[in-house]
């Protein structure tokens, strides 16, 4: 009987229709009274209540408002089909959505914690808090202002990119950027890039029907004979690193793919991937630099200053922030205006170039002590310096080995190709680590 479901209190101060409703509705929600099930005439359960008929007209009237309840003339109150809301946690456990936690984590999902000065930071943003002026407003579109003018600045002296501030586009991730940016691009084009070298940028294309082509390389980076045997539209390309040597690419590549690229009516797309973070090599100037028209540059700053502030930027030609400015009242902007307008007064109080600076040193002596370790062991592998990894070819499957030895690797090995990022794990361990994976 629906009265079994019912507890009320007459002593309390809600209402008894109130508390009659309230028992009703988590009794439906909860699965105890099923869909289309008829419930009690007003007359029967204000009886079995011992309430007033006006009490339970109240309560039934609020339930058939809300739709859970439907009054069906001269038959009487039925429950509402398909409205029924499991209250109840399962008890079966998905262990696929468990973290895993790995003793040896080489995974570079987060940075060293000796290259963080989260005091600093935390003292930055509580400024913005506390210019109350400046938080009553959304935040623009295309990215606050004083971050851009801070990015173009900063961007030209550490990368050499040519970019007014208006030509810059703030974004939460570089995946969120390239988005908006093949939004403007339109769809079915085809796309050249370096083999397992950018999977967030492949799945924004593949959700644009784009015709993904694997150009192919040489010691100095993408050949310009396989570009012109796709016949690309756009050219995706990180010249900080080449898959098979994992060398930079020389100038005259460059040149030779810029050129390329503005005879073929081709655009390129500057991955621009921790491109400061140089400390064994001097940092070399980036493509867009050469041909700011044909490229279009995105950088962040999520692994040079905090994983959890997702700040990325792209910086335009002409051409298509013509294009973007059109629509860009359309879109949201996805990046925290606090953490915008912060980070805009650290890089203009050179806090930025100081931290750069100290994880450079920092990360030069991990990599050493890495590389140290692995020819003790190893006889070849490719070191990619700016994302701050190790690549080693086995001739046996090792992915399910290491992650049943507490062994993580990066997301994107293979199980003969496994890549070793040291930017998070702690550097008393690595080298027990290393011993580890060469013993398996």
């Amino acid at each position: 009987m629906l009265s079994d479901f019912i507890s009320i209190d007459k002593t309390l101060k809600t209402p008894l229709y109130i508390q009659i409703y309230s028992e009703i509705k988590n009794a439906v929600e909860s699965g105890n009274i099923k869909e289309a099930e008829r419930i009690p005439s007003v007359r029967k359960l204000c009886a079995d209540l011992n309430v007033s008929k006006t009490t339970i007209e109240n309560a039934y009237g609020l339930l058939c408002s809300e739709g859970y309840l439907v009054n069906i003339p001269q038959k009487g109150y039925y429950i509402e089909k398909g409205i029924y809301i499991s209250k109840t946690k399962s008890r079966k456990t998905d262990n696929t959505n468990k973290s895993k936690v790995y003793k040896y984590d080489f995974s570079g999902k987060g940075i060293d914690k000796n290259c963080t000065n989260i005091k600093e930071w935390r003292k930055y943003v509580k400024d913005i808090l506390n210019k109350e002026y400046l938080l009553n407003t959304y935040s623009e579109a295309q990215g606050e202002q004083a971050l851009r003018e801070a990015i173009s600045e900063y961007a030209f002296t550490t990368r050499g990119v040519s970019a007014d501030y208006t030509n810059i586009i703030i974004g939460s991730g570089t995946q969120t950027l390239i988005y908006i940016l093949c939004g403007m691009l339109g769809l079915n084009k085809t796309v050249a890039i370096e083999k397992n070298t950018f999977p967030q940028a492949e799945q924004v294309f593949k959700d644009f029907r784009y015709n993904i082509k694997y150009a192919d390389t040489d010691s100095k980076g993408i050949t310009i004979s396989s570009l012109s045997q796709i016949k690309p539209d756009i050219l995706v390309i990180n010249p900080n690193f080449n898959s098979k040597s994992g060398s930079i690419m020389p100038v005259t590549r460059k040149v030779e793919i810029i050129n390329w690229a503005k005879e073929n009516n081709c655009l390129i797309i500057e991955d621009d991937y921790n491109g400061e973070m140089r400390y064994k090599t001097h940092p070399n100037n980036c493509i867009q630099g050469y041909s700011p028209d044909k490229v279009v540059y995105i950088g962040s700053f999520s692994k040079i200053l905090l994983p959890s502030v997702r700040i990325s930027y792209m910086v335009l030609p002409e051409k298509l922030i013509k294009k973007y400015k059109i629509i860009k009242d359309n879109y949201n902007q996805t990046t925290s205006k606090i953490e915008q307008l912060a980070l805009a007064e650290y890089i203009k109080d050179g806090k930025l170039e100081k931290y750069l600076r100290k994880s450079r040193r920092y990360y030069s002596l991990k990599s050493e002590a890495m590389e140290n370790e692995l020819n003790k062991y190893f006889d070849e592998y490719i070191f990619n310096e700016t994302a701050m990894y190790f690549e080693l070819e086995f001739k046996i499957d090792m992915l399910q080995k290491l992650r049943e030895n507490s062994i993580k690797p990066m997301s994107t090995s293979t199980e003969r190709n496994i890549k070793l990022n040291f930017s998070q794990i702690e550097s008393e361990i690595i080298e027990e680590g290393i011993k580890k994976i060469k013993d398996l």
